[in-house]
């Protein structure tokens, strides 16, 4: 039995406003922001979290880590040292814990020129201690967090651009201290976890297929490469986006070029008992990495320039 999920809290950065969208059970069609936060003067948002009881806010700048109330007053900040003046190619990313104790940041600093490799750091959300640095053994641009539903771990997607694409897990240790765990690979992308996180997906960096995998241990559950889904892999392949429509059911993204180099994509469900394709799917959404799946059967467009809308499967 998969216990009722707390209501997601999502945000987007609009007109220099971080705004806070509560996704609840019931709620459908365009959201409204449930709390809007200003950044300090000066602040550019490159990634932003908001607190379960929309009270707080922690979001990301090119050169730090920032922690505001809702009435914008500072909690504590922290400086990526040194200072860089390097405004493309790498972007920081922030998430919040299960339990909203701790504040997990990617630093790409390689890119940003601080060093020769990137870090993921984690703060106390209170008082913005620092609690653990992992140096990570990469050069990315960018990372994307994913916080299992039940065990509270995080697992961190870097993104190396031409080089690929590394995974690490952050798990609280015996003594309370976090633990990091590097899976194997450095060519696989991760997607999405499933709604109970027994399992998630990837996609191969070169986009040649799609997998699905056993969680902690990263074991391969079945591959399913361009093939299976009736297209030639000389002409198509797995985008990186997609995800869990609900815990049984998968949308793998498949995209190419028609004969007059016009680019198309389709969603193709999954069933991820049996391994096997079903079908496909519609999804309302103008380019292939619009769509949000929220795993409970329904998804988020992002219209551009507007709040959220979220569908509901019919």
């Amino acid at each position: 039995m998969i216990p009722e999920p707390a209501p997601k809290i999502i945000t987007r950065h609009r007109d220099g406003r971080i705004h806070a969208y509560v996704v609840g059970a019931g709620v459908h069609g365009t959201l409204v922001p449930a709390a809007v936060f200003q950044p300090r003067d000066g602040d550019e948002v490159v990634a932003s979290v908001v607190r379960r009881d929309l009270e707080r806010v922690v979001y990301a700048t090119l050169n730090g880590v920032v922690c505001l109330t809702r009435a914008g007053e500072l909690v504590w900040a922290s400086d990526f040292e040194p200072h860089s003046d390097v405004l493309h190619g790498h972007r920081p990313g922030c998430a919040l814990s299960l339990d909203g104790r701790t504040v997990w940041v990617y630093r790409p600093d390689a890119m940003a020129g601080r060093g020769t490799g990137d870090h993921w750091v984690v703060y106390d959300a209170d008082s913005g201690a620092v609690l653990a640095r992992r140096e990570l053994e990469t050069v990315g641009h960018g990372a994307f967090h994913h916080v299992h539903p039940v065990d509270g771990s995080v697992y961190l997607d870097v993104g190396e651009g031409q080089d690929g694409s590394v995974i690490v897990r952050g798990t609280a240790g015996a003594d309370g201290e976090p633990e990091f765990v590097s899976y194997p690979w450095s060519d696989r992308c991760l997607i999405d976890l499933t709604p109970s996180g027994r399992q998630f997906m990837t996609v191969d960096h070169e986009q040649a297929d799609v997998a699905f995998h056993d969680h902690p241990s990263g074991d391969v559950l079945f591959t399913l490469p361009v093939e299976a889904f009736g297209y030639d892999p000389e002409e198509c392949f797995v985008e990186w986006s997609g995800g869990y429509l609900t815990e049984d059911t998968a949308v793998v993204t498949l995209g190419g070029q028609d004969q007059e180099g016009e680019e198309w994509f389709r969603y193709h469900l999954v069933d991820v008992r049996t391994g096997a394709p079903d079908g496909e799917f519609t999804g309302e959404v103008n380019h292939p990495y619009e769509l949000v799946l929220l795993g409970d059967g329904t998804w988020l467009t992002n219209p551009p320039g507007d709040h959220p809308v979220r569908w509901p499967r019919a």
